[in-house]
């Protein structure tokens, strides 16, 4: 498989069967995919979810301690990860109808390990596109952040120096590019002097 950045780089592996850890494994290793844990209980994934992120989450149901669609639900309401939910061919149309809504992936058994695959490279690009949504989440939370600093600036600098809003604006910005700083550094260096 040709990959486009790190394939999923954590995956949790929820089964009850050995031999399914061991096939999900397989498939994973083969697309360099190393950091894989595995558990057999809905009751320890919710416990490692606490202790850690995965970027995929692999639920082969029913589990020993419940069905594997509730433990589905739960990782995408609470996780940033990819959830895919294996259930017997008989249960799943109703399965996929009650867990979709969640963005829950459903593949039914006996696995065909084209699908599968399948599957692993969406989960993979859609992994890949919240993860750049984050980023971007981010840097506009810092730009947000930013202006009400510089905002509040400008209002010491009309309040204290009696200088329009125009002026403490272009007083910034001189200020940032004269000393080579950012206009937030400037700001706060302005909040520090006169918020005391």
């Amino acid at each position: 498989m040709a990959k486009g950045g790190d394939f999923l780089e954590s995956t949790l592996i929820v089964s009850y069967s050995k031999k399914s850890h061991d096939f999900f494994a397989d498939m994973l290793h083969s697309v360099s995919c190393h950091n894989i844990v595995t558990t057999a209980t809905g009751g320890e994934a919710r416990r490692l979810l606490l202790e850690r992120d995965f970027d995929l989450c692999i639920i082969n149901a029913p589990l020993s301690d419940e069905s594997g669609e509730s433990l589905s639900k739960y990782i995408s309401a609470k996780a940033v990860c990819q959830v895919i939910l294996i259930v017997k061919s008989s249960y799943y149309e109703e399965v996929s109808n009650i867990v979709e809504d969640y963005g829950v992936m459903t593949v039914s058994k006996p696995i065909n390990r084209n699908l599968f695959w399948s599957v692993l490279k969406l989960a993979n690009a859609t992994q890949n596109r919240v993860k750049s949504m984050e980023v971007e989440n981010s840097k506009l939370t810092q730009k947000i952040e930013d202006i009400k600093i510089v905002d509040r600036a400008k209002c010491i600098l009309i309040s204290y120096l009696s200088m329009s809003e125009s002026d403490a604006h272009k007083y910034i910005e001189k200020q940032a590019m004269d000393m080579r700083m950012t206009k937030r550094e400037i700001a706060e260096r302005i909040l520090k002097t006169y918020e005391r």
